[in-house]
């Protein structure tokens, strides 16, 4: 339907959309047994003149099917058309550009330039053609919303454009799964800007909130019940060994190597996308994690002793080190080079559930946004995205917590000749035996502090920083 008069988008709208919905359902039920499969799909759409290929409608059958029978009854039907509905009309508003409610070949061209697509006004009006059932040579959303009905709609740009997450939230912790970037985005080279945008805003986010997570190291390697830091007492204490300039130390080590750690993660994350082999532009959200994790892993296995060199420069005595380099060259002197490798194994395990649960966490946040709110863009604005990234972040860093509690610990263990060596499993015992499971989580106040304040200056510089560099924002 039209226009559904002084009832607006109630009743009547809703029981119109029920009729229109059952007699579609009807027509592509062939074999009328009250369920659409894959063959009802091809023969159906063939029948209406809609030809898709048997991956979309695997797409569309997965995408509906609740009770994961392999078909889709009416109610699945019905709810797979509505949220599909929704995605169609964020599309079809942001190529209204005139916003006049229909699409015409100018709009299509320069819609399809802003994703880095180039085509003539001959192409755009074969476009409408096939979409135009009136004649107009302009397309109103029933038109558009009848045509691409039943075509999967997955990850649409404007979406992609506006929630960017691991590239704008630096707490301190880079084991986020990379973002995507749309066609544009690649061609234009607008996507090293972004990450070097991220890199900057990494940096002064986390020079920031240095004295906070020094203070975090220092209660997770130092903290028993026998020995309580709280977090004045720990900042007096730090002061009253090295001075106010003590609250950095460690950062130098923690902002260089950003640098190496995003560039590895985003060439790793390319890579693997091309080895998953998707035909598709953009991953889905398993193929993401598991893309993610793996490049994750083989940037944070390249930058592994820089974290160990981190550890130890936050923890160390004032005078003990004269930099990063003595530090590095007594460890290896002292201990060897297995030394830089201290606490890798509970740092790799901490990937999967950090990684896992913040873009499990972020992606329903957003889509529930997205399905209540989203009428008119798929833009949340500030405040909207700065919540979302707290909130799965927090959930990450909670997940993985005592690994990364574990890990410190096994890195800040100097190697005593003679000593027996620490594993991750007896000192997770020892733990939980000294401490219980308390013990797990010392320092986590501070980390928790330092969220908020990170995540909000990391997001300032990042605009700011982007604005720099000749960024589109839209």
């Amino acid at each position: 339907g039209g226009s559904a008069g002084p009832c607006g988008r109630s009743v009547c709208e809703a029981s119109e959309q029920d009729r229109r919905l059952r007699a579609l359902f009807q027509k592509l039920d062939v074999n009328r047994d009250g369920a659409l499969c894959i063959h009802d799909l091809a023969v159906g759409l063939g029948r209406l003149g809609l030809h898709r290929t048997e991956l979309d409608l695997l797409k569309i059958v997965k995408a509906g099917d609740k009770d994961l029978d392999g078909q889709l009854d009416f109610e699945e039907f019905v709810h797979y058309l509505q949220d599909h509905e929704k995605k169609l009309r964020l599309v079809f508003k942001s190529l209204d550009k005139k916003n006049d409610g229909r699409i015409d070949a100018q709009e299509i061209v320069q819609s399809l330039r802003d994703l880095g697509v180039k085509i003539s006004e001959q192409q755009a009006e074969k476009i409408l053609k096939s979409m135009d059932k009136n004649g107009t040579m302009t397309i109103d959303w029933n038109e558009w919303r009848d045509y691409h009905l039943l075509h999967p709609v997955e990850n649409i740009p404007e979406i992609i454009l506006y929630w960017k997450h691991s590239t704008i939230f630096d707490v301190g912790e880079n084991l986020t799964v990379p973002d995507e970037f749309t066609v544009e985005e690649r061609q234009t080279g607008m996507w090293w800007r972004h990450l070097v945008a991220g890199g900057g805003a990494g940096a002064v986010s986390r020079t920031c909130t240095a004295p906070l997570d020094r203070l975090k190291v220092l209660m997770q390697v130092h903290a028993s019940r026998s020995n309580n830091m709280c977090i004045v007492g720990g900042f007096t204490q730090m002061i009253r060994e090295g001075g106010p300039r003590s609250l950095w130390r460690g950062n130098g080590i923690n902002v260089l190597k950003i640098a190496p750690e995003s560039a590895i993660k985003f060439m790793a994350y390319e890579q693997i996308k091309r080895f998953i082999g998707t035909d598709q532009e953009m991953l889905r959200i398993h193929e993401r994690l598991l893309a993610g994790s793996l490049a994750g892993a083989i940037a944070q296995s390249s930058i592994y002793p820089m974290e160990v060199l981190k550890t130890r420069m936050a923890l160390r005595k004032t005078g003990q080190y004269s930099g990063m380099l003595d530090c590095a060259k007594n460890i290896l002197s002292k201990e060897g080079m297995a030394a830089f490798y201290k606490g890798y194994i509970p740092n790799m395990l901490g990937i999967i559930p950090y990684a896992g649960i913040d873009l499990a966490v972020y992606e329903t946040l957003k889509n529930a946004w997205l399905q209540r709110y989203a009428v008119n863009s798929a833009d949340p604005g500030v405040f909207v995205l700065l919540a979302c990234g707290t909130i799965s972040s927090t959930c990450g860093q909670l997940a993985s917590y005592p690994l990364a509690l574990v890990r410190t610990r096994m890195q800040a263990q100097a190697s005593v000749e003679g000593a027996p060596e620490v594993t991750m499993r007896g000192l997770f015992k020892h733990i939980l035996k000294t401490e219980g499971a308390f013990g797990l989580y010392r320092g986590l106040a501070p980390n928790f502090m330092k969220v908020i304040p990170a995540v909000s200056i990391s997001y300032v510089v990042y605009e700011n920083l982007k604005m720099t560099l000749g960024v589109q924002s839209r």
